[in-house]
Formats: C-alpha cells, structure tokens, sequence
C-alpha cells in the first residue's frame, strides 16, 4: 500500500510537470494573448518569453510565509501605445495547472521604483495567483522613475509620470486579467493587489480610478500625497538648521530609546513595545531626557561614517526633537503637515559629520532633494543645500506640488463608490512607529473616506458601515513596512493578502488582523491587532488585547491643517 500511494504521488508530479511544460510555451501564451484587445495598446506577440519553473520555494518574508514545491510559467513580454514610440515591459507568474486558484495580483513598487520585482511575485505564487508587475515604460525593470523623469530637452517626461502615477499598473492589470482568463480557459477570476510605502500610493491610485477591477487590496505605509510627503523628508533637517543645533544621530537615538521605555506601559503591558502613541504623545515629553547620558560606538552608513559618540542630551537636542513631533507649521502658527508618531526613528533628522571640523551639521534627505530639484524645478540634480530653507518656503513647495501633481502622485481622491459598489474589500495598514511615511497620514485619509461615503451618520455609526469593506490596522511598534528593530517584540501582519482573500472568497470581515512577532526571542508569537478607530489596551500581566474607544486619543490623530487654503483631507 506504501508503495502504491507513493507511486501516485510521483505520477501526479509528473503529470503536472508534463501539462506545465505543454502549457508553458512562447507559441501557447502567444494565442492566450491574441483575443486580447484594449484601446489604444498593440501587444507584441514576437516579445512573448514563457519558461517553466519547476520546484520553486519562496523564502520567508515580512509580507508572505515561504512556501515550497511550487511550479509556475515565467511570462515576459512588451506592448506600447499607438502613436507613441514606447515600449513597456510587462513580468507574469503563472500558477502550475494544478496550484491555480483563480486569482490574479497586481504588485507595485518602492521609492521611484514602479514594481518590487521577483519578491513582489513571489507573494501571489504562494496563494495560486497569477502575479503580475510592469517596467511602467521606463526601459527596463530595474528602471526607477528618477531616472526617466526628465527628458534630454530637461522639461518633466509626463508619459512617465502618468504611467508611475496610475496609468502602467492599470494597463497590467487588464492585459494580466484577460491573459489569466485565457491561460486557464477560466470565466471567473479574482482580482487583488499588494503593495507597500510608494507600492501603497500606487495600490490607491487603482482602488480610487479602477475600484470595479478589483475585488481587493493590501495596502501598506501608502505614500500618497507626495506633495507633503516628499517635501516633509526636508522638514527635520530645516528645524535643525532654524534651530542652530545638528545633534549627532546618538543623541537622538538617546531621545527616542528613553521615549520607548518611558511610554511602553502606557497600553498595559511592558514588552518594549510602544502600542499606544497616542497616549504618548499625551503623556510624554522627550525634555525628560536633558541630562541623560549617551553613548554610540562609530558606526558606517548611509550619510557616510560616524565617529564613536557620547554625551549628555541637550536642551537644544530636545528642542530639535519636539519640533519634529509637533510637524510643520508656518510663520503664523498655522499646522501645514504632520510628522511621525513619538517612538518612531528620527529617520529625517540624521545629521553629517564633517571630518575636518569635527561637528555634525543637518543635510537634506535625499527623497525630498530628489523631488524639489527633479519634480519641482525640473532640474537634473538629485541634492541640494537646505541653507536658507524656512518652513514658509517647505509649505511653498507643497502647494506647489499639490497643483503640479493633483493627477497623478497626490492619490487621496476619497470617494470609493466604485470600488465598494464592486463589493471590493481593503485592508489598509501602517506601521505605528513608521520613521518615512507619517502614520496619522493613512488616518486621515481614511476619515476622509468615512466622511465623503457616509455624511448622514455620525462617527460610530459610520465607521460601523466602513468596516464592512474598508478596515485599517495601525501595527504596534512597527516601523516602515516591516518589523522594527528598536520595538523587537511587535507583532506583524505577514499574511495580509490572505487576510484580504478571505474576507473576499469566505466573507471573513478581520475585525481584528493576526499578527506574528518576526524576530529576536519572541519570535513566531501571535498577537491580534486591533481595527482602527479602537486601540489596543491590556489589564493583567497575562491578558490578551482589548480593542478600546477612547475619543480623547483618538484626538490626537486628526489636526486642523488650517495652514492649506484647500483640503487635504484633514480637516475635522
């Protein structure tokens, strides 16, 4: 009987090894591809390049559990625009026969980057999905939009910018989809998308535009509203040069450890976890640690190296510290952004040492450098000097951006009719200590979502309605997109897109998400996180999370940006 049982085993192997083969082929993706019409596209038929892979094993992940014994065809091919001399490179895994579920994903990218490449991939080929990503055009995968988005005469290439805007992933999508029907001789096909931080921006732009094209998405830290957010990276180092005072990066790490320790209990349970920012924002002020000790062994990174360093935190380091938290705000007083939630990295602030005067003096981040001098001015630099830079000159560069990319990079248009009407499901989340992407900004956006779909009802009684198709997790102690080093005992949702597959196939709603601690001696331990607007609390030493209402916290996540003279999907 053993031998029988393991004789079909191996002939269901290779009856599945012998239909991947007979399927996966230039000649058989080809005529997949050829009823396939959309307005304005020619597919390149004589670009098809289909191999099999067999065996594969997709390694453990932050955003997807490994998994092994997978077989897939691996897809290249091209298409371009009628009338335009383009070429745009198109990525497609598709699922062995066998492992097929009946569903597609759509994958985007990070940074300037427009896809993840092939670990964006490998997140949909673990749940037998057709997984697809796009070069956006730019001239090859690896090709970020930096580097196309000034054309030789130095005026902005808006071909790029509306295909990374909205336009490339969309076209994806609807040759992918139609491929997947096709390949699979298959009516019904479900339709998701993944992605985090510029992958989250671009997870939006499909969802607002293209809501009746997917039945869900996972969207993560999103980096929309890049008129601020981009020029926020700026925001730390101008307060340190406003201020006259660059601290080294060890004095603000000191800072922001004491921050940690200082507010880890304020959700009930002491696990060097910062659960409740709110309440730290509340309770805890970072003058607390002035006078306190540092210490940093030297250190190579990034802005270069970094001398051994140890101290007592200054009364002018706190300063620098607060202002940040606080988030910009003009001459008059008026609140223009926000800024990161207290227990996140000081990410923007870290300074430069200059080996021959022995000081630390502030830079500009390279992310917002980038887009003043290639977005803005249109100019082919990616640095700049913040000498002479003052918040009213940051809040001038906003509402510039904000008019400039309204189309395209901004992506916080908050009515979903569409999409919910679809019966589209979303799972939107951020990481609470996220040190690049303000989290209050995810919350934002999605109070705005529950205002412009539910004007008649209060707040409980609206959120009660978003929650059936529009949830967001705020991830304790989490940083950008990931676990967080410094919080190593928080927990993270590494598998949101079965989550979302779920909720979709099963109607599973996630009133809670499942997360999992991804390192150090917790590792592997569980722990729910609870749906926003409710925040986490323990009681007892052994309790598991309650998902609380608590309005005056809650608070503390909504500013009034009566700086901007149009909405920014912030107002109360």
């Amino acid at each position: 009987m053993r031998f029988l049982f393991l004789s079909m085993i191996i002939a269901a192997a290779a009856a599945s090894a012998l239909s991947l083969s007979n399927v996966c082929t230039d000649s058989n993706v080809q005529s997949s591809l050829a009823p396939i019409t959309i307005n304005g596209i020619t597919i390149d038929s004589n670009s098809v390049v289909a191999t099999p892979v067999y065996n594969y094993t997709v390694s453990d992940s932050d955003n997807y559990p490994g998994a092994s014994g997978l077989s897939f065809c691996n897809v290249t091919l091209s298409y371009s625009h009628n009338g335009i001399s383009d070429n745009v490179l198109l990525w497609y895994w598709l699922p062995a026969q066998s492992q097929f579920e009946n569903r597609f994903l759509a994958t985007g990218g990070g940074g300037y980057n427009i896809n993840s490449g092939s670990s964006g991939l490998a997140g949909g080929i673990i749940y037998g999905a057709v997984t697809g990503l796009t070069d956006g055009g730019f001239g090859g995968f690896d090709v970020s939009l930096e580097e196309v988005i000034l054309k030789a005469n130095g005026t902005l290439n808006y071909e790029a910018l509306f295909a990374f805007g909205y336009k490339a992933i969309h076209e994806m999508t609807e040759i992918g989809t139609a491929l997947t029907k096709n390949y699979y001789n298959t009516s019904k096909t479900y339709t998701y998308y993944q992605g985090c931080s510029e992958g989250g921006r671009e997870g939006w732009s499909q969802v607002q535009r293209h809501g009746d094209q997917y039945d869900g998405a996972v969207i993560g830290a999103p980096a929309f509203r890049q008129a601020f957010q981009q020029v926020n990276h700026l925001f730390s180092g101008v307060v340190e040069a406003t201020l006259d005072y660059a601290p080294s990066p060890c004095e603000l790490e000191k800072i922001n450890n004491d921050t940690i320790a200082a507010c880890d209990s304020l959700d009930g349970k002491v696990d060097g976890v910062v659960s409740r920012t709110d309440l730290c924002k509340l309770h805890y002020n970072v003058t607390a640690s002035v006078g306190k000790n540092y210490s940093c062994a030297a250190s190579t990174g990034f802005g270069g190296s970094t001398p051994a360093a140890s101290g007592i935190v200054t009364a002018e380091a706190a300063a620098v510290a607060n202002a940040i938290l606080a988030g910009l705000h003009d001459s008059k007083g008026r609140q223009v952004y926000v800024s990161y939630q207290s227990s996140a990295d000081f990410e923007d602030a870290q300074t430069t040492y200059n080996t021959t005067s022995g000081q630390y003096y502030a830079t500009a981040s390279g992310l917002g450098a980038a887009y003043i001098q290639q977005f803005l001015y249109e100019l082919n630099a990616t640095t700049m000097s913040i000498d002479g830079i003052t918040y009213d000159t940051l809040r001038g560069w906003m509402l510039e951006g904000m008019q400039k990319f309204a189309d395209t990079l901004q992506t916080v248009w908050p009515d979903l009719e569409t999409f919910h009407a679809h019966g589209g499901k979303v799972l939107h989340y951020h990481g609470e200590s996220d040190p690049s992407i303000p989290t209050s900004s995810s919350v934002i956006y999605q109070d705005a979502v529950r205002r412009t779909m539910y004007p008649g009802l209060g707040f409980n009684e609206s959120f009660a309605q978003l929650d059936d198709w529009y949830r967001l997790f705020l991830i304790p102690g989490a940083a950008h997109c990931a676990p967080n080093a410094e919080q190593p005992n928080g927990p993270f949702p590494q598998q949101t897109l079965k989550t979302v597959i779920d909720w979709v196939e099963k109607g599973v709603n996630p009133k809670v998400l499942n997360g999992t601690v991804l390192q150090g001696e917790e590792y592997g331990r569980h722990e729910d996180i609870c749906s926003f607007p409710l925040r986490p609390s323990w009681h007892g030493e052994n309790s598991t999370v309650q998902c609380v209402y608590d309005q005056v916290s809650l608070d503390t996540w909504f500013p009034d940006l009566n700086s901007i003279p149009l909405p920014v999907y912030a107002d109360p």
